[in-house]
């Protein structure tokens, strides 16, 4: 029989009164990095976001102390500066501070902000990057990010802003597809201001909720009939959107459909 043994690996210490950054994945365990499952058995107290999966949770050390902070769109949530200065705290505790968050940490997760306190503190940090459901969304749904007769680049994109937002006209004249993070309350108005850059409105759209997830479901539909479907549709986020050709892979690669009728 084949041995299957893993080699052993050297991780780096989790050193007391550090911070780590870890990118837990979109969802599903298995996508999670062994750094990160390092990361979860050695900390003593993990900050963890609303989207980490609960299995991902029950991995870590059963002595560490687990501390909800999650930010939801539209609900009451802890603010980011209090969030950070919460991780400031625990570190000058001299703990080994797990920071957890949904997917990876630098990809909308406001990882960089929370970095920045730390290095103002004068704390020592570490990024453990993860999957970020802008990428793993599509692929659990058949869309590949890069196809190489459907586009050349692909531009990730957020759906809110703390400034302006987004310059949708621009976006829209790349005619690379986006794939869009926390869209969903926004989608009509974007939908508009695309094609009003553009964009046809028989443009592929798929909306993927709970990606990664045994919840996931994938609704796909036009630009100009997005928002409508959408409302239509019953579904709720999390969700990761994608606009362009690739999105009409979905009918044909949609593996984990196929599998799931088998």
């Amino acid at each position: 029989m084949t041995d299957l043994t893993l080699p052993t690996l050297a991780f780096p210490d989790f050193q007391p009164g550090s911070v780590w950054l870890v990118g837990a994945g979109p969802g599903d365990p298995g996508l999670l990095t062994l750094l990160a499952l390092h990361a979860l058995r050695q900390a003593d107290h993990i900050v963890y976001d609303a989207l980490v999966d609960e299995r991902i949770l029950d991995m870590a050390n059963p002595a560490a102390v687990k501390e909800f902070a999650g930010k939801r769109g539209g609900r009451p949530s802890p603010a980011q500066e209090d969030i950070s200065l919460r991780l400031v705290d625990l570190g000058r505790q001299g703990l080994r501070v797990l920071r957890l968050k949904a997917g990876d940490p630098f990809v909308f997760g406001r990882g960089g902000e929370e970095a920045l306190a730390l290095v103002a503190a004068g704390l020592p940090f570490r990024v453990v990057p993860g999957i970020t459901a802008g990428l793993a969304g599509p692929a659990y749904a058949g869309i590949p990010a890069t196809h190489r007769t459907a586009n050349q680049a692909v531009i990730l994109v957020t759906g809110q802003s703390a400034g302006d937002g987004p310059d949708w006209a621009a976006l829209a004249a790349t005619k690379a597809p986006l794939i869009l993070y926390m869209a969903w309350r926004g989608l009509g108005g974007i939908a508009t201001a695309l094609m009003e850059g553009g964009l046809a409105a028989d443009t592929a759209v798929a909306v993927i909720c709970d990606a990664t997830t045994p919840r996931q479901k994938v609704m796909t539909c036009t630009l100009a009939r997005c928002a409508q479907a959408l409302a239509d549709s019953g579904l709720a986020p999390p969700a990761i959107i994608v606009i362009g050709a690739i999105a009409e892979l979905h009918a044909t690669l949609d593996w984990l459909g196929v599998a799931s009728h088998d």
